[in-house]
């Protein structure tokens, strides 16, 4: 194969590796429409997808040279839409659509790391009950967290692929990095009370989670709701610690992300000790849930 021959095909490689990312897209655009999301949202991921299948250079090549700011200067690709483009660069991966799809499973997450085969993954997700390569991360790096088959030796060799694998994307998360603040805590509990009033109702949309759910039931609804510029996602949560301890119908997980920000998180519970107790509160924004209910709280946004 002459040299020419060599660039055309690698060229070909990586506009066909354009067109997968813009089916991704495309195919998040419609489990969003199909669950309800906001008219505005499903536009976005259509336009952005609709953009790449006309583009005659690499997204690859194009974040190569410049990073998450050469993305978001396309037209149509917001912050959070170059987010999940550098997510699928670097990992292969899209945790948004395989979570709309039900085909979230850490253990399979966890076996992409060099070194974590079948049985160290699922120990990682039920005994240390991590659910992401950074949550993982962490746990990892703290001393006191012990895993049988895990030696020191290992457990370095793991952490230093998890870094190499992460860094590209902290890297680009840094430098779009927003201030951005994330919803008030009143936003957030009127979300959730939304959704689990909903769900008891039987309004929502249901999806079929991989994990835990042999027999492929459809049980686990999904929420989406558009608030001022604020998008939000909820879900049950569907950790192994969750079901060990009985809380899938307890425990809420908020999905949020501002305009076009990238995504982020936070779960919520039912209090069970102290003067919270018996009340939903967000896990790690305990103090503001108190004033919330103390009446001292920040206004919700009005829906649009």
């Amino acid at each position: 194969m002459t040299n020419a021959e060599t660039s055309q095909a690698k060229s070909g490689k990586a506009l066909r590796e354009n067109l997968q990312i813009a089916d991704r897209l495309r195919t998040y655009a419609d489990l969003l429409e199909n669950q309800g999301d906001d008219r505005f949202r499903i536009r976005a991921y259509r336009a952005a997808a609709d953009q790449i299948e006309q583009m005659d250079r690499s997204l690859r090549d194009i974040h190569r040279d410049g990073g998450s700011k050469a993305l978001i200067a396309l037209p149509a690709i917001g912050r959070g839409i170059a987010s999940a483009i550098v997510e699928i660069l670097t990992t292969g991966r899209w945790a948004q659509l395989e979570r709309l799809r039900g085909e979230t499973t850490p253990e399979h997450v966890f076996q992409t790391v060099p070194g974590v085969g079948p049985v160290l993954a699922d120990r990682f997700a039920t005994l240390l009950d991590a659910e992401g390569l950074e949550e993982l991360e962490a746990m990892l790096a703290d001393p006191k967290m012990t895993v049988p088959g895990l030696g020191p030796r290992r457990r370095q060799a793991i952490l230093a692929a998890l870094s190499g694998r992460l860094e590209p994307i902290r890297r680009d998360r840094n430098a779009r990095a927003d201030p951005a603040k994330e919803p008030p805590v009143s936003l957030l509990l009127e979300a959730d009370a939304l959704y689990r009033k909903k769900d008891d109702a039987g309004e929502l949309r249901q999806i079929a989670p991989r994990r835990f759910n042999p027999e492929g039931v459809a049980w686990l609804p999904v929420l989406h709701l558009r608030r001022g510029d604020w998008h939000l996602t909820l879900l049950y949560s569907n950790t192994a610690r969750a079901h060990e301890l009985n809380k899938t119908r307890d425990w809420v997980i908020v999905f949020f992300h501002h305009g076009d920000a990238p995504e982020a998180q936070r779960t919520i519970v039912t209090q069970r000790h102290g003067a919270l107790a018996g009340r939903r509160v967000v896990r790690g924004r305990e103090d503001e849930c108190a004033r919330y209910y103390e009446g001292d709280f920040e206004v919700a946004v009005s829906p649009v």
